[in-house]
C-alpha cells in the first residue's frame, strides 16, 4: 500500500472513530480543507502519523475538543463583507419589516461577531424588539466567547470602519462598552440573541426562519454534504425567506438550485421560492 493509500485509510480510520465516540461527521469535508486541518494537530501535537491520533481521540476528551477547534471556521469580524450587509439593510430591511415576528438563523456563527452585525442593523431600522437571532456552532468554546460579547479592544477600529461602509447610522461605539483592553457589547443587543450548539451533520432544521446567513461554511463541505445542509437550511425557511451564502458560495448546480430565485448574484443573496 502507498503512503498516500494509507494516509487515507488511516484518515478514514480516525474519522469512524470520531463518529462513533462523539457523533461528529467529518467524513463528508472537503478533502483539502480536511487533510490541511489534521496536518496541522499533527504537528502541533508532536505527532507523525494520522493513526497516532485515533487513541488520543478515543481517550483523551481535551485533545478532541482541540481537534474540533481545529475543524471549526473561526476567521470572522463585524460586517464582513459590508456591501453584504448593507444590501440587507436597503433592500432585505423592508420585506422583514411586513412580519409581525422575525426570525433569523445566522449558521456557523463563531465567536458571535456575525450576529452582532445583524442585531445592530435591526436596531437601527426599529425592528430588534420584534426580531430573535439564533446563532448556532458546534464549537463550544467559540460559543462560550459569543455569549459574552467581549472583543479586544483594538479590532474595534476595523468594525467602525466596517460598519460605517454598511451603512451604519450613528456612532460604531454606542453599541458596546470599552473597558480596559476589551470592548463588551451592549445588553439590548445580547438578549436577543440565542447562542447554541448546533451540528449542521447531523441535526435537525429549525422553523420559519425569514433570514438564514450561512456565509463561508459550505466551502469546507463536499457536494454530498452541501446538499444535505442546503435541503435543511431551506426547509428550515418561510416561503419568500432570504439565504445569504458567502462570497465563494452558490447555489447553482446544487440540489435546492431550483427552489430559490437569486436576489443579487454577485453578493450570494437569494430567496426561497413559495413551493407546492
Amino acid at each position: 500500500m502507498e503512503d498516500k493509500q494509507l494516509e487515507a485509510f488511516e484518515i478514514d480510520c480516525l474519522l469512524g472513530a470520531i463518529l462513533l465516540r462523539y457523533g461528529y461527521d467529518f467524513r463528508n469535508y472537503a478533502q483539502a480543507s480536511l487533510k490541511r486541518r489534521i496536518h496541522n494537530r499533527l504537528t502541533l501535537s508532536n505527532l507523525q502519523h494520522v493513526s497516532e491520533m485515533i487513541p488520543r481521540i478515543l481517550y483523551d476528551e481535551h485533545f478532541f475538543s482541540e481537534f474540533l477547534c481545529d475543524m471549526s471556521i473561526t476567521v470572522t469580524e463585524m460586517f464582513r463583507n459590508p456591501e453584504v450587509f448593507k444590501f440587507i439593510r436597503e433592500k432585505v430591511v423592508d420585506k422583514l419589516r411586513t412580519y409581525s415576528r422575525i426570525n433569523i438563523w445566522n449558521v456557523g456563527c463563531a465567536t458571535g461577531e456575525e450576529a452582532y452585525s445583524i442585531a445592530i442593523i435591526l436596531a437601527e431600522e426599529g425592528l430588534l424588539n420584534k426580531t430573535h437571532i439564533y446563532a448556532t456552532d458546534y464549537d463550544n468554546q467559540a460559543l462560550a466567547v459569543a455569549k459574552t460579547g467581549i472583543y479586544p479592544a483594538n479590532v474595534m477600529q476595523q468594525y467602525t470602519e466596517n460598519y460605517l461602509k454598511a451603512g451604519g447610522r450613528q456612532s460604531f461605539s454606542d453599541y458596546y462598552q470599552a473597558r480596559y483592553e476589551s470592548a463588551k457589547m451592549k445588553k439590548n443587543l445580547r438578549e436577543k440573541i440565542t447562542f447554541a450548539n448546533h451540528n449542521l451533520m447531523q441535526d435537525g432544521s429549525f422553523a420559519e426562519m425569514h433570514l438564514i446567513l450561512c456565509r463561508n461554511v459550505l466551502i469546507y463541505f463536499n457536494q454530498t454534504l452541501q446538499n444535505s445542509v442546503l435541503s435543511l437550511l431551506r426547509d428550515s425557511m418561510v416561503h419568500h425567506g432570504y439565504l445569504v451564502l458567502g462570497d465563494k458560495e452558490t447555489l447553482d448546480f446544487s440540489s435546492v438550485a431550483n427552489d430559490f430565485e437569486s436576489v443579487d448574484k454577485q453578493r450570494r443573496i437569494y430567496r426561497k421560492k413559495r413551493l407546492r
